[in-house]
């Protein structure tokens, strides 16, 4: 199982760390970190990764995956990686995300006509693609399975192993990382946290609304336009 995991400056280093561990279980699993170099990445918190190949030597992926992390917005009017995105998807047995890394699939036009989800901050952006916005935690439509927001990725992860391999590796695997969820507040939703905590939180977000909807628009209307390979 070749399996192919773009990162790229200010991306959220949890959306891909917690998929990379669960995929690193696989016995047959081949997994490359890939990025334009092989320079050092830093994601948004200045963690630095190390890519393993870069867009031009990457391996046809049977497994491609892209993580989320505010620089996702940079990447979708970016011509090389959604071209190579495109290209990957095209052999790829498997299309996935996680948080908004759905919008860079999205972007190269590799989510239309699919049902997807994302943060829950950002997930209706879906929609400016022609995909279908759905809020659950794991989204599994044909070949695409997107995850919504960063911890979301080791559900995403499972439920991808379990598709492929069966639900008792998955399980397996789950119990061999205790992954077994037991947070200290029942409110990693706005469903089930209070109004005043989810408006906070919409109001440190609020610098950049605008200007991540504009991306987002823009990124549309050049993906119905056809994007030049």
């Amino acid at each position: 199982m070749q399996i192919v995991i773009l990162i790229y400056p200010n991306m959220t280093q949890l959306d891909f760390t917690g998929p990379f561990e669960v995929f690193a279980s696989l016995p047959d699993a081949k997994i490359d970190l890939v990025w334009k170099t092989t320079d050092p990445v830093r994601d948004v918190n200045g963690l630095t990764i190390v890519p393993s190949a870069s867009l031009a030597d990457a391996p046809q992926a049977d497994l491609l995956f892209v993580p989320g992390g505010f620089g996702q917005a940079t990447l979708m009017d970016d011509d090389e990686v959604l071209g190579w995105l495109r290209q990957q998807a095209e052999g790829a047995k498997y299309v996935t995300s996680v948080c908004t890394g759905s919008l860079v699939l999205a972007a190269a036009g590799l989510l239309t006509g699919y049902r997807a989800t994302s943060h829950w901050h950002w997930i209706e952006q879906l929609r400016l693609f022609g995909a279908e916005p759905v809020s659950e935690r794991v989204v599994i439509d044909r070949n695409r399975i997107t995850g919504a927001g960063v911890s979301a990725g080791i559900d995403m992860a499972l439920s991808l192993v379990a598709e492929i391999y069966g639900e008792p590796i998955a399980r397996t695997i789950q119990l061999g990382i205790e992954y077994d969820p037991n947070p200290p507040f029942d409110g990693g939703h706005p469903d089930r946290e209070s109004p005043e905590i989810v408006d906070a939180l919409k109001a440190r977000l609020a610098g950049i609304e605008e200007a991540r909807w504009e991306v987002a628009e823009k990124a549309a209307a050049r993906m119905k336009e056809g994007v030049p390979e």
